[in-house]
């Protein structure tokens, strides 16, 4: 009965071992990987979303720039023409920390449309803040063109409702050149 059972023991343990035995054992050495661990840095601690309650669109540094957010406080978000004609496009700013070197999308949901534009980290001279843009002749602009609220939302930088007005549909407009046709 001893013999027996040692037998089987030795025999449960070489079955088990079957499997470690052809794997190589761990080791810090990182050439047979193909490639070092790099180590990484951790992003940002999220912010927390601020409040749009009594926020505002009203005219930038030009009339082809208007900026949204609290009256007397720094903006959370502001929109640009650039361009004219079929390469018109709109530069959209998040006025938020973003990490050196980032990327991500935000995410504009409102008025029945949606839009995701490819943002990165861009220096202002000052922060490193969210900017991308986006063709002033693309559709799902609309998202932005109606009269219901919307939201924007980057990661980690929070969600902005962005209460309703006429002045994201009338930039976007006078980017498309939609303007000067109604004039004509």
């Amino acid at each position: 009965m001893f013999r027996s059972s040692y037998l089987t023991m030795l025999v449960t343990l070489a079955v088990l071992s079957l499997p470690t035995a052809c794997k190589p054992p761990v080791s810090d050495d990182d050439s047979s990987r193909g490639s070092a661990v790099s180590s990484r840095l951790a992003a940002s601690t999220p912010m927390n979303s601020p409040d749009s309650d009594g926020a505002i669109w009203s005219v930038g540094e030009s009339e082809a720039r208007i900026i949204y957010g609290q009256p007397g406080s720094s903006p959370y978000l502001a929109l640009a023409c650039e361009g004219e004609g079929p390469d018109a496009h709109i530069r959209i700013t998040r006025y938020a920390p973003a990490d050196e070197g980032a990327g991500a999308l935000l995410a504009l949901v409102g008025n029945s449309h949606a839009a995701r534009i490819p943002v990165d980290s861009t220096w202002n001279g000052r922060a490193w803040i969210w900017e991308g843009t986006i063709s002033a002749h693309a559709p799902n602009l609309e998202v932005i063109t109606g009269q219901r609220e919307a939201t924007a939302t980057v990661p980690g930088a929070g969600e902005i409702t962005l209460n309703p007005s006429h002045a994201p549909a009338q930039l976007i407009s006078d980017c498309r050149g939609e303007a000067s046709l109604l004039a004509q």
